[in-house]
């Protein structure tokens, strides 16, 4: 990419980037030395999704792909190069960015290692697998000088835009408490009776980085490790990351809650570890956040939040002289007696793809819908979430309630849990709920303090495997 050319060359995004038309420029043709020569490092789901996306921007040519898995490449055709061995991907001289959408345990190295070789990234959410390892992603691509935009695309949807600058001018009033919550369902992963065997054409030793080499006890290899904790981080940092980047969005925060109080447990009998009913209370500054992300399945009765929220999904803020209800891509304001003064209309974040190449074309981090930094505070709420309750134990029911009683959206919210698994006939008693103690964080170290914080920092940094560790110097 011919930067010097490039940065003459400035462009505005605007509603171009939602519409149809995939140029990001008018009908004047470009020269291969000025397109964006992109490797994408991970071909599942999302991989496959961002293959689909940046092919169809025109001045973007994806030159390369990888996947530990051989068998996946071949949906990128014959004109990118493969290689199994991302490394290999990084040698080469004509990618200007990577698009790295492999396992969570992979993003932070490979972000790393690729900023290292001089390539700019696009870091899929949640941007790490551990806090520290996440602001080891940011030291790099500081000292680098890399431009690197987090995947939550929800940043570059207008419904959150326009929402934000509302509530930030006071449009609402002063915020008062907010409520966060993705509210779906999915099926049992299944339960196998011993290590199942590695699929053909997975390399496992490199597919498993700097996560353990542990055998292999799910019958789906690829996407149920994201409810395994040595690769994933449960549905918190799946899908709730998305909520979370807006609800600091929102806000406008610049860090992340000094305290975190959590619990759920997985009210189902399969080979998954991570909580499928998870609630974490947590504050910013005085104020009181529910944080509500359930994927139970086989309950479609509605009842699965308190009926003020409207919904069962997004972020609800309580203001002084009104409340928002948002959600992806659209949402709505009201008075302070319910009714509708606002509507928000969005896109869900389709520009946010748009978004990365403007910056790259720029040769300038400062345009990012959601720069790393953005990313990796939201990505650390997942964690403080997932934390509380890592630390926490069994414990029942009223003592759970006699917890949240002073904060009314939590005790509501624990009441629609328990309603919930009512009518999924959960036995509490055979099962109870599992709740960690109230945890203090640091937000400028990074660590929690107090009590118990011995025990829930070692989850703020997770052991790597040699020779695949994160290095402490970047």
């Amino acid at each position: 990419m011919n930067k010097q050319a490039i940065s003459r060359r400035r462009f505005l995004l605007g509603a171009a980037a939602a519409s149809t038309a995939y140029s990001l420029f008018p009908s004047r043709a470009y020269g291969a030395n000025e397109r964006v020569n992109l490797g994408i490092i991970g071909l599942g789901d999302r991989g496959g999704a961002h293959f689909k996306a940046f092919s169809q921007i025109r001045e973007v040519e994806i030159v390369a792909v990888s996947d530990a898995d051989a068998n996946r490449m071949g949906k990128a055709g014959d004109k990118a190069a493969k290689h199994q061995d991302f490394r290999r991907l990084l040698e080469m001289k004509d990618v200007d960015a990577v698009i790295i959408a492999a396992p969570d345990h992979w993003h932070c190295l490979a972000a790393i290692l690729a900023f290292q070789a001089g390539k700019h990234a696009y870091v899929e959410k949640p941007v790490s697998h551990c806090i520290w390892e996440g602001r080891k992603m940011v030291e790099a691509a500081r000292k680098y000088k890399r431009i690197v935009q987090a995947g939550t695309q929800q940043r570059s949807c207008p419904a959150v835009q326009h929402c934000a600058a509302d509530i930030q001018s006071g449009v609402y009033g002063k915020p008062l408490w907010a409520h966060c919550s993705r509210l779906s369902a999915r099926e049992p992963i299944g339960k196998v009776t011993g290590p199942q065997p590695v699929p053909e054409g997975v390399d496992y030793n490199l597919w498993a980085g700097p996560a353990p080499m542990a055998p292999i006890m799910r019958t789906n290899f690829h996407y149920d490790w994201h409810w395994q904790w040595d690769w994933g981080t449960g549905e918190m940092g799946n899908w709730g990351v998305h909520y979370l980047d807006d609800l600091r969005h929102l806000l406008g925060w610049n860090d992340v809650p000094n305290n975190v109080m959590a619990a759920g447990n997985r009210w189902c009998d399969d080979d998954g570890e991570t909580p499928n009913m998870h609630i974490a209370l947590m504050e910013h500054q005085g104020m009181k956040i529910v944080i509500d992300v359930r994927n139970m399945a086989g309950d479609s009765s509605g009842s699965r939040c308190p009926e003020y929220l409207g919904g069962n999904g997004g972020n609800y803020i309580m203001c002084e002289n009104g409340f928002v209800r948002i959600a992806r891509g659209k949402g709505k304001g009201f008075d302070k007696d319910g009714k509708e003064v606002k509507e928000y209309k969005g896109t869900g974040g389709t520009a946010h793809y748009f978004n990365f190449i403007k910056a790259l074309r720029e040769d300038s981090s400062a345009s990012l819908a959601c720069e790393i930094e953005v990313g990796h505070l939201s990505t650390t709420l997942c964690h403080m979430a997932n934390i509380g309750f890592r630390v926490g134990k069994a414990t029942p029911v009223e003592e759970l309630r006699d917890s949240v009683k002073t904060n009314e959206d939590a005790a509501n919210t624990l009441s629609a849990m328990l309603e919930q698994l009512g009518k999924n006939q959960v036995d509490l008693k055979a099962k109870p709920f599992i709740a960690g103690p109230r945890l203090t964080y640091d937000t400028k170290a990074e660590t929690f303090t107090g009590d118990r914080a011995e025990e829930a920092n070692k989850f703020v940094r997770i052991p790597g495997r040699d020779p695949f560790n994160v290095p402490e110097n970047v």
